[in-house]
C-alpha cells in the first residue's frame, strides 16, 4: 500500500511575522522558513502506518519554488521514502490551484491514502483536501484525531464542535490531520545523512498537463495590516471595583 503526503513550506511557527512596508504582503527576507506543522503530523502518521507494517512506501508531494526541496528533505529525514517537487516557482499557488495539482500526481502516483495537513498556517485556509477528494470522488475524513489502517478501509476519528464523531471510508480516500492525532519525532542526524540521498523527482505543472488557467491565481491581495495591539489591561483591588468597572466601563454587565 502506498500512502501520498503533502507538505508545504511556511514560516515558521515561531517567527514573528512582518508586514512589508507598503502592505503588499508579508516580509519573508531573511526569515526562517520550515515544514507547516500540521503536515509534519501528516508525515509522521503516514512513517508510523509504514513502521506499523500496513504501509510498504510514503511518498511526499510539495508544490512551490526550488526552495520547497529543503521541506521535502526534512519529511525524507523523518522517515518517508521519496519526494516530489512540482516547481511553481514563485507563483502564489492557491488552494484550487494546489489541489489540481495534487489531482494530477495522485492519478500518477494511485496512492490507496492521500494524508494532508488540514491547513496551512499562512493562509489557513483549510480548503485543499476537500477540494482534492471532490476532484478525485474520494471519500474524506478532515480533522483527523486518530487513524486506524486496514487492507480496505480506514477508521478516522475526527474533531468536531460538538466533540468526537468516528467514520469509516472505503479506500482510496484523503485524510487531514488535527494537532492531537500524534507528535512529531525529531529526525535524527544518521536519517538526516540519508535523506539528502533519496529520490526527489522534479516536474512542472505543465508536465503533469496542466495549463496556466489551472494554477493561476484568482485572488487579489490589495493591502497586508498587521493586527491590532492589544491595550494593556488593569488591576483591581476588590471584586466591588471589579463588578464596577464590568458594569460601567466595559458594559458587559
Amino acid at each position: 500500500m502506498k500512502v501520498l503526503v503533502a507538505v508545504k513550506r511556511v514560516v515558521d511557527y515561531n517567527v514573528k511575522v512582518r508586514v512589508k512596508n507598503d502592505g503588499s504582503g508579508v516580509d519573508l527576507t531573511n526569515v526562517k522558513m520550515s515544514i507547516n506543522p500540521f503536515d509534519e503530523i501528516a508525515v509522521e502518521e503516514a512513517v508510523r502506518l509504514k513502521e506499523a507494517g500496513k504501509v510498504d512506501e510514503v511518498v511526499l508531494v510539495s508544490i512551490g519554488s526550488a526552495k520547497s526541496e529543503e521541506t521535502l528533505r526534512t519529511g525524507l529525514a523523518m522517515g518517508a521514502d521519496r519526494g516530489i517537487l512540482v516547481n511553481t516557482d514563485d507563483l502564489a499557488v492557491e488552494p484550487l490551484a494546489v489541489a489540481k495539482i495534487l489531482q494530477k500526481v495522485t492519478e500518477k502516483e494511485q496512492p490507496s491514502l492521500v494524508i494532508l495537513g488540514k491547513q496551512a498556517i499562512d493562509d489557513d485556509c483549510n480548503q485543499t483536501g476537500q477540494m482534492l477528494s471532490a476532484l478525485m470522488n474520494w471519500p474524506q475524513g478532515t480533522f483527523a484525531s486518530e487513524v486506524a489502517l486496514d487492507d480496505t478501509q480506514v477508521t478516522v476519528t475526527r474533531e468536531v464542535d460538538g466533540g468526537l464523531q468516528t467514520v469509516k471510508l472505503s479506500l482510496p480516500a484523503v485524510v487531514t490531520t488535527d494537532l492531537r492525532l500524534n507528535e512529531p519525532r525529531f529526525a535524527s542526524l544518521p536519517n538526516i545523512m540519508k535523506a539528502k540521498k533519496k529520490p526527489v523527482d522534479k516536474l512542472t505543472p505543465a508536465e503533469l498537463g496542466l495549463g496556466e488557467g489551472d494554477i493561476k491565481p484568482r485572488l487579489e491581495i490589495v493591502q497586508t495590516q498587521e493586527p491590532a495591539k492589544r491595550q494593556a489591561g488593569i488591576k483591581v483591588v476588590t471584586v466591588a471595583e471589579l463588578v464596577d468597572k464590568l458594569k460601567n466601563e466595559a458594559g458587559v454587565l
